[in-house]
């Protein structure tokens, strides 16, 4: 006697977004938070393919809030680096 053997059709694939995109460019905002944001957009591929689509989730939150939060940081570093300039500018210019 045989059985028919049927392929698992993927009933619930779920797309969950990596944000390896933006991991990558924090990393030239801030390098301590732009790499753990990578770490964690480097995982989230892997645990879909293993079904396990909290995990996914997790890592996915958890990438784009270490992304954002370096690229903040990187802007912020910036917009004070240009304001500490104009006022180094502004005040040797005033001494003359």
């Amino acid at each position: 006697m045989s059985q028919q053997w049927n392929n698992p059709s993927p009933g619930g694939t779920e797309t969950v977004p990596n944000y390896l995109i933006p991991a990558i460019l924090s990393l030239f905002c801030c390098m301590p938070l732009g790499v753990v944001g990578v770490i964690f957009a480097a995982q989230v591929n892997g645990k879909v393919a293993a079904g396990d689509i909290a995990g996914a989730m997790d890592s996915s939150k958890k990438a784009k809030m270490f992304s954002f939060i370096a690229i903040g940081l990187g802007l912020l570093l910036i917009l004070c680096y240009i304001v500490f300039i104009v006022l180094i500018g502004g005040l040797s210019a005033i001494s003359r």
